[in-house]
């Protein structure tokens, strides 16, 4: 197997239903950009509060992919 390398970055995906589709929503969105994500890591949730009421579940996640060969 040949050598590979990684980047890790950290995205907030935000919904206004749970921390699973906030998760989703994060993962959704950096798949538009970015290619053969392999692996995400919930590391944080947390919620927006306004008058003592949910309004929405925010989820940190670590999301690696692999670099690409330089194309010739």
């Amino acid at each position: 197997m040949a050598e590979s390398v990684y980047k890790v970055i950290e995205l907030i995906g935000t919904s206004t239903e749970s921390w699973e589709k906030a998760a989703v929503a994060a993962l959704k969105r950096a798949g538009k950009t970015l290619r053969d994500l392999r692996v995400a890591e919930v590391v944080e949730q947390d919620l927006v509060m306004n008058n003592g009421k949910v309004e929405a579940f925010r989820t940190k996640v670590k999301v690696s992919f692999k670099y690409e060969d330089a194309k010739k």
